[in-house]
C-alpha cells in the first residue's frame, strides 16, 4: 500500500539510514552533429541543476544525484542504443530530446516500467496517461504551441483572423508535421487561410520556400524548425523583408542561436515558450556559487540564462520535484523508476513552490494526473531585441484551445491503443 510522509519525516528517516546509491537521471545528449548548438546548452543546464542540488542540499531527500550522459547526435538509432546501454543503471526518468527517439522509446519504457519525460516535444497524444502510462509531456505540447500562436494572433487582431493568410514553415519530419492537423482545424474555426511550407533536413537551403512565401504574401508565418534551419529561415525572411514581428517560432525555434546570425535584421522576431527567459532568478545565483565558481560547470559556465540552458535547468527541476513527490508517496528516499513514475503522475507545480525553488514566475502552475500527463498547456510569447541581444516575455502564460486539443489527443490516443492492443485506464 502506498502512503505519504512529510518532507521532514523523509529527511529524518534518511538520517538514520545507511548511505544509498545515487539517484540517477540519465542525459541523452547531443553535443555533436547538426543540432549540437542546441543540444549543448540544454545538457549543461540539466546537469548543472543536479550538481547544484548535490552541493547545496546534499542531493534530493538526502540522496546524491548523478547524471550519466550518452551521446545520441540527435540520431534515432543512437538514441535507442543509449537507452538500452543506460537502462540497467537505475535511471529514474529518460528525456530523449528528440521526437524520433521518443516514438521508438514509448513501447520500450512502458515495458521496462521506466518513465519518460518529453517536455514540449514527442508524441503529443502521450498527454493521455490512460493510454501512455509511462510517457509525460507536461507542461505543454506541440498542439498547445500551434493553438497558443493562433490565440496570440487573435489577440493582436481584435479576435478576428478571417481573411488572413498564415503559413507554417516546418522541419519536414515527425516533429515538424505535428501542428498541421491543429492548424488546419483552427483555420476552419477562425476563417484564416492556412499554407504548409516544408523544409527538408537540415534546412540550409530554403530559397524556394521563401520565394513561395514572397509570392503568397502571408500575413503571418509560424515556424516549427530546429538547428540551422531556424537561422537560415530568419535570414531568408529578412532577405524578402518579411516583417519580423509577424514571424513566430515554436519554442524550438526561439533561442539565441536562431537569431544572432541575422544581426539587426532579426529584431522583433517572436517565439513561443513555456518557461521564463533571462537569468534574473535567485536560482541562478546558486548555480553560480555552487557550480560555476566551484569549477564544476558542465560547460564553460557562459550559457547561464540563455534559452536552452534555462530549458535544461527547468527539465531538471521538474524531474527533481517529481522525485521528491515519489519519495513522499512511497516513504523512501531510495526510489526506483516505477516509484518515480508515480511521482511524475502526482506532480503539482504551484507558484509558491516555484518561488521557494528560486524560480518565481518562471513557468506556469500545473497539476499532473493519470488522465492528464501533459499539464494545462499554458503558452507564452517572447520577442527578440537585437540591440540588447535579449529575449523578453511579452505575454502571460495563457490558455490554449483545450476542447480542440483534448479532442485530438483522445482521437490519436484511441487509435494508438487499438493498434497496440492497449486497454486504456488508470491503476
Amino acid at each position: 500500500m502506498k502512503y505519504r510522509l512529510g518532507t521532514y519525516a523523509v529527511a529524518a528517516m534518511m538520517a538514520a539510514s545507511p548511505v544509498m546509491a545515487d539517484l540517477v537521471f540519465p542525459s541523452l545528449s547531443y553535443r555533436t552533429g547538426p543540432y549540437a548548438a542546441g543540444g549543448i546548452p540544454f545538457a549543461d543546464g540539466y546537469a548543472d541543476y543536479f550538481k547544484m542540488l548535490n552541493a547545496r542540499d546534499g542531493g534530493i531527500g538526502g540522496v546524491m544525484t548523478s547524471v550519466p550522459e550518452c551521446e545520441t547526435g540527435y540520431n534515432t538509432e543512437k538514441g535507442v542504443e543509449c537507452y538500452e546501454s543506460l537502462k540497467g543503471g537505475g535511471g529514474l526518468v529518460y528525456q530523449p530530446l528528440s521526437t524520433g527517439i521518443t516514438y521508438q522509446l514509448i513501447p520500450k519504457t512502458t515495458a521496462d516500467d521506466i518513465p519518460m519525460h518529453t517536455m514540449g516535444y514527442g508524441r503529443t497524444s502521450a498527454k493521455s496517461g490512460e493510454v501512455f502510462s509511462h510517457t509525460f509531456n507536461y507542461p505543454a505540447n506541440y498542439w498547445d504551441g500551434a493553438s497558443g500562436a493562433i490565440n496570440y494572433l487573435l489577440e493582436e487582431n481584435g479576435g478576428d483572423l478571417k481573411g488572413k493568410k498564415i503559413a507554417l514553415v516546418y522541419h519536414n519530419s515527425a516533429y515538424g508535421k505535428e501542428p498541421i492537423r491543429t492548424l488546419t482545424d483552427l483555420s476552419e474555426t477562425h476563417g484564416f487561410e492556412f499554407k504548409e511550407v516544408p523544409v527538408d533536413h537540415p534546412g540550409q537551403e530554403q530559397k524556394s520556400q521563401w520565394l513561395q512565401i514572397r509570392r503568397d504574401k502571408p500575413d503571418y508565418v509560424i515556424m516549427y524548425g530546429w538547428g540551422v534551419m531556424n537561422q537560415v529561415a530568419i535570414q531568408e525572411a529578412a532577405n524578402i523583408r518579411f516583417p519580423m514581428e509577424n514571424f513566430i517560432g515554436v519554442w524550438w525555434s526561439g533561442s539565441e542561436n536562431d537569431v544572432l546570425a541575422a544581426g539587426a535584421a532579426a529584431n522583433g522576431y517572436k517565439a513561443l515558450t513555456f518557461h521564463g527567459v533571462g537569468d534574473d532568478f535567485p536560482v541562478f545565483d546558486d548555480i553560480q556559487k555552487y557550480v560555476v565558481d566551484a569549477g564544476n560547470a558542465s560547460g564553460a559556465g557562459d550559457q547561464i540564462g540563455t534559452v536552452l540552458y534555462n530549458r535544461g535547468l527547468y527539465a531538471a527541476m521538474l524531474a527533481a520535484e517529481a522525485a521528491k513527490t515519489a519519495q513522499e508517496i512511497h516513504g523512501t528516499a531510495d526510489i526506483n523508476p516505477s516509484q518515480m513514475r508515480d511521482g511524475m503522475e502526482a506532480l503539482e507545480i504551484t507558484e509558491a513552490k516555484m518561488e521557494a525553488l528560486g524560480l518565481p514566475n518562471f513557468g506556469p502552475s500545473f497539476k499532473v494526473s493519470c488522465q492528464n500527463h501533459g499539464g494545462d498547456g499554458l503558452v507564452g510569447v517572447t520577442q527578440w531585441d537585437a540591440s540588447a541581444k535579449t529575449w523578453s516575455l511579452i505575454s502571460d502564460f495563457s490558455p490554449t484551445d483545450k476542447a480542440l486539443i483534448d479532442s485530438l489527443v483522445s482521437e490519436d490516443a484511441a487509435s494508438y491503443a487499438a493498434e497496440n492492443k492497449i486497454t486504456p485506464g488508470c491503476n
